[in-house]
C-alpha cells in the first residue's frame, strides 16, 4: 500500500543518532564554559525532505532536501551573542563557540537577556514523555509519482470543465533535533509532517478558476486519501464558475474553518509577548478583558499526542502546559516567551516559537448549520493580501467566496473586499461551527461573524 507507514526507527532515516547530536550539544556547552561563557544554549537539528509533484499527468518536479546546522547562543553575562554553522567537526563547533563570544563582547547589555528560570525547565519522565511526534513514510519517487497522478486524476473525472491543472504535490519532511543549555536542560525528539496537495483549473466559456485542496499529518496513514483530495479540489474550482461582484452591503460574514485560522492567528498575534511589550497591538493590558462573546472557549493543549503543534517544552526548553487561554470570552493570559514576559515583568507562558494547540471550543452546529443561520450574508473561502493593523484593530482584506441568501449558496463572489475592526469582530462572533480541520498549530471550526462592510461594485 502506498501510504502505510514504517515502523518508527529514526536512526535509520538520518545521518546522526540522537545520541551523537546529544554529544555535539555537550560538547558545544563545555567549550562555551571554558571559554569564559555564563550561560549557553545550543540547538542542534538535522532533516531531509522528498517532494514529487506531477501535472497533467507527467511528473514535473522531484526535489530532495538534506540539512543540517548548530545553532550557538552564548552570554556573558546580560550581552548575548549568537552564531551557526553546518560543519558538525569539532574544530567548526569550537570556532562557531568562539564567534558568538566575539559578537557578544560588542553587544550592548540587556537586562531582560538570558536564560530561563531553572525550575521552568523541563526535565525528568513527564518533561520528555513521548508524544507520537514521529512517522516516517518510506515512500518510493515513483510511488510518490503516482499517487500525484491519482490525485490529479480524481479532480479531471469530476467534470471535463476541469480543463487544466496546477499539479498534485506529495511531500515527505522528517527531522531530529537536540536542544540544550548549560543549566542542565537537554531534550529533542524526531518529527515529521507529511502533506498531499491538489490544485486545478476550471473553465466554462471564456471563463476560468481555480482552487485547491489538501491534507497534511504527522502520519501518512492519517492523510486523506489521493481520490478524496483531488475531487474535492475539482469541485471548489467548478463552484467558483460565475463568480461575480456583489454591491457593497453590510452583512454577516462566515469565515470558512481554514479561513477562520487566520483570524485566531490574528488574535495570537495581538496578545503575544513581542506586540505586548513594544506597545504595537491593540490589545496591550487586555488581561481579565472579555474581548470574546461570554460563551466562546479558547484552551491551549501542548501535550495532544501527534498532533502537529504538540512539545512538551518550547523553544526556550521551558515545559509546556494546558492552559485556558480564554474562559468565557475573557482573556486569562498571554504567549510570552523568557525573554518577552521579562520585558513585561511577568513569566514565560512556554511559548517560545509559538503557541501549541490552541483549541476554539466548537458549537453543536456543522458548516451548513452555519449558513443556514447566517440566512443571508458572505461566506468566505479565500482571503488576498495582509491588511491588518495590530496598533489600532482596522482589518481589510480582499476576499472572494459566495453569497448566501435564504441559508443557501447562491452564486460565487469574487473581487471584494471585507473589512472591519479586530476588537468588534472578536466581539461580533455569532458561532463557531464543529466542522474543525487541523492544518497547523491553531484548532478551529468556521466562525460566523454578524456585521461587517463589505465592498464591492
Amino acid at each position: 500500500m502506498l501510504r502505510k507507514a514504517a515502523p518508527k526507527h529514526s536512526d535509520a532515516r538520518f545521518s546522526h543518532s540522537l545520541d551523537t547530536l546529544r554529544s555535539y550539544a555537550q560538547d558545544v556547552l563545555n567549550h562555551a564554559r571554558k571559554s569564559g561563557a555564563s550561560d549557553c544554549e545550543v540547538d542542534v537539528s538535522e532533516g531531509f525532505g522528498q517532494s514529487v509533484s506531477v501535472r497533467c499527468g507527467e511528473v514535473e518536479t522531484i526535489e530532495y532536501n538534506r540539512d543540517k546546522g548548530i545553532g550557538v547562543t552564548v552570554y556573558l553575562g546580560q550581552r548575548k551573542g549568537h552564531a551557526s554553522t553546518s560543519d558538525f567537526s569539532a574544530a567548526a563547533l569550537r570556532e562557531t563557540v568562539e564567534a558568538a563570544l566575539n559578537i557578544a563582547r560588542f553587544t550592548a547589555e540587556d537586562d531582560c537577556a538570558g536564560l530561563p528560570d531553572a525550575g521552568l525547565l523541563a526535565s525528568g519522565e513527564q518533561g520528555f514523555a513521548d508524544l507520537d511526534l514521529y512517522h516516517p513514510w518510506r515512500l518510493s519517487v515513483d510511488d510518490g509519482a503516482e499517487l500525484a497522478r491519482r490525485c490529479e486524476q480524481a479532480a479531471f473525472d469530476v467534470s471535463p470543465e476541469i480543463t487544466n491543472s496546477e499539479g498534485a504535490s506529495v511531500s515527505i519532511q522528517e527531522g531530529q533535533f537536540i536542544s540544550a543549555n548549560s543549566l542542565g536542560f537537554m531534550g529533542g525528539y524526531p518529527t515529521s509532517r507529511h502533506y498531499l496537495s491538489c490544485s486545478v483549473i476550471a473553465g466554462k466559456d471564456d471563463h476560468m478558476q481555480r482552487d485547491d485542496w489538501y491534507s497534511t499529518s504527522r502520519s501518512p496513514d492519517r492523510l486523506a486519501s489521493a481520490e478524496e483530495i483531488g475531487d474535492y479540489a475539482a469541485r471548489r474550482a467548478l463552484s467558483r464558475l460565475g463568480s461575480r461582484k456583489i454591491k457593497t452591503c453590510k452583512a454577516p460574514v462566515l469565515f470558512e474553518a481554514p479561513i477562520a485560522a487566520s483570524l485566531i492567528a490574528n488574535f495570537v498575534h495581538s496578545v503575544s509577548g513581542g506586540s505586548l511589550y513594544r506597545k504595537t497591538s491593540f490589545l496591550v493590558d487586555a488581561l481579565g478583558q472579555r474581548i470574546f462573546p461570554e460563551w466562546l472557549q479558547i484552551s491551549e493543549r501542548p501535550h495532544l499526542r501527534g498532533a502537529l503543534a504538540s512539545s512538551m517544552f518550547d523553544n526556550d526548553g521551558v515545559a509546556t502546559r494546558e492552559r485556558d487561554v480564554v474562559v468565557d470570552g475573557v482573556l486569562q493570559g498571554y504567549f510570552l516567551s523568557t525573554y518577552t514576559a521579562r520585558k513585561l515583568g511577568m513569566q514565560t507562558t512556554g511559548n517560545s516559537g509559538g503557541c501549541h494547540n490552541l483549541i476554539v471550543q466548537p458549537g453543536d452546529e456543522d458548516f451548513l448549520g452555519l449558513i443556514k443561520r447566517m440566512d443571508r450574508g458572505l461566506l468566505v473561502t479565500e482571503l488576498l493580501g495582509q491588511g491588518v493593523n495590530y496598533v489600532t484593530g482596522d482589518y481589510s482584506r480582499g476576499a472572494a467566496g459566495y453569497w448566501v441568501e435564504g441559508g443557501e449558496i447562491r452564486h460565487a463572489v469574487e473581487e471584494i473586499t471585507i473589512a472591519g475592526n479586530l476588537r468588534e469582530m472578536f466581539q461580533g462572533i455569532v458561532a463557531v461551527g464543529n466542522d474543525v480541520l487541523i492544518r497547523g498549530s491553531r484548532q478551529v471550526g468556521s466562525i460566523l461573524v454578524d456585521g461587517m462592510r463589505i465592498a464591492g461594485s
